[in-house]
């Protein structure tokens, strides 16, 4: 059984438990099935608003779709808990690609 597979038991055994959600949609993108992990990051922000890296990973996952205005949305909202949460690392690096798209 595939470490893919495995995450996918997870969630079905414990489909409220956002860390498997958010394991389960890191295995996703890197499988390249970018569209099938945006559900998943989508309950992870449900669960919790600030959670910074879930914000980010939904603003790369639409930006390489090329939905540019939603990835765009996506990235201030990771600007503003990257600086609110003082993690300068996020800061730079959303700066960056705001500033690029």
């Amino acid at each position: 059984m595939s470490d893919l597979q495995q995450l996918e038991q997870r969630v079905q055994k414990f489909p409220e438990n956002e860390l498997f959600r958010f394991s389960l949609a890191k295995g996703l993108i890197d499988q390249h099935q970018e569209d099938s992990s945006i559900p998943h990051l989508q309950f992870c922000l449900e669960k919790k608003p600030d959670w910074m890296v879930v914000v980010m990973l939904l603003g790369k996952v639409l930006l390489q779709k090329g939905e540019l205005e939603k990835a765009k949305d996506y990235y201030q909202k990771g600007l503003e808990l990257a600086v609110s949460q003082k993690h300068e690392g996020p800061e730079a690096e959303i700066r960056e690609i705001l500033a690029k798209i």
